[in-house]
Parts: structure tokens; sequence; C-alpha cells
């Protein structure tokens, strides 16, 4: 491969890996999941507030960790790193579901932020130990959801899973076998968390 194919893999790599962080793209899950209920888009307020508690103010904290040294970058990309990080956006969440609670959002709200909040707890205690892809968890937890949601016509999104997998992988971030751990973790568990907590809740 020549050096100008090369750059161009990296260049696409780095886009995807920024484009589909994990806050971008659960924060656009947490604004479509009151789909599952009547009332959209009057209710996308409750989405937004859960993404302002679930995604916006941790990464905000995450950045001014970043500024001042205490973490390497913005990705975490040492673990050693990951679950002091991760247990502080627990924190945001736990807040923000209270809050949800107080102005009574609506049930498929609250199941996917408790589907956040499982696929966050895992992440912080397995992070110490083994880096498994918090991209590859998030895209695919996502995509999945939303083919749940919205039908099958939204399957070409599952295309976004290998492709953000590549990304990490091709920028040395992840191995292949915490890309695909980080993929059957988010598509399989965290989805699978919300679609049993959304059929509960909406009962």
């Amino acid at each position: 491969m020549g050096s100008g194919s090369i750059r161009a893999r990296n260049r696409t790599a780095r886009w995807l890996t920024e484009v589909f962080q994990p806050p971008v793209v659960v924060s656009l899950q947490l604004l479509i999941s009151p789909l599952a209920q009547p009332g959209f888009p009057g209710t996308i307020g409750y989405g937004a507030l859960a993404a302002l508690f679930v995604c916006v103010l941790p990464l905000a904290v995450l950045l001014v960790l970043v500024r001042r040294g205490k973490v390497t970058d913005h990705h975490v990309s040492d673990r050693k790193q990951r679950a002091p990080v991760l247990l502080m956006a627990l924190a945001c969440i736990a807040v923000g579901l209270l809050v949800l609670g107080a102005v009574k959002a609506p049930a498929s709200v609250i199941a996917m932020v408790l589907a956040v909040v499982g696929g966050v707890a895992v992440l912080a205690v397995v992070s110490p130990f083994w880096k498994m892809s918090g991209h590859a968890a998030a895209v695919s937890c996502a995509a999945v959801v939303s083919v749940l949601m919205l039908g099958a016509a939204w399957a070409p999104l599952l295309i976004l899973i290998p492709a953000v997998g590549w990304s990490r992988v091709v920028l040395r971030a992840h191995s292949l076998a915490q890309v695909v751990a980080g993929s059957l973790f988010g598509g399989v568990v965290m989805a699978g968390i919300w679609w049993l907590l959304q059929g509960w809740l909406l009962a």
C-alpha cells in the first residue's frame, strides 16, 4: 500500500472515530428515544434533557480534565484513566435519572438511559483490565436499537458497526478482539437491556 493510500485510510479512520464517538452517538440515540411512545416530536425535549446529563455534562467535565492534563485525551486512550472517568459519567447519569423522574419523562427515555447505565457500569469494571471499545459498543447499541425501534428500513445503519470498528483498529486504539467484544456488548447486551426495559416499562 502506497503512502498516499495509507494517509487516505488514516484520514477516513480518524473521521469515523470523531464523528461517531460515544457522546455524539449516544446523544442522538437519546434524542430519538421518545419515538417509542406517542407524542413525538413534542417529547423530544425529554430526550435532550437525558442527553444533557448522560453525554454533554460528562463530556464537558472530561474536556476540562484533558485541558488540565489529568486525562490523556477526549477518547481516554489510557485504560487506567477510564474507570474514574466512567464513574464520573455514572454520577452525572444518576442525577439525570432523578431529574427525568421528577419531570415525568417518557418511559422509553428512562429505558434508554438505564441501558446506557448498564453499558457504562460494565465498561467501568472491565476497563482497568482490558480496553474494550466504547466506540464499538455505542455505535452497535445505537444501530440495533434504531432498527428495533424504527423498523427494517433502518437496517443500513448496521453498516456503521464494522466501519467504526475498523477505524479503531486502523488507528491502533484497540485490537480486533476489543472491537468485536465492544460491538457484541453494545448490540446484544445494551440493546437487549433497552428492549427488555422498554417492554416492561411500557406494559
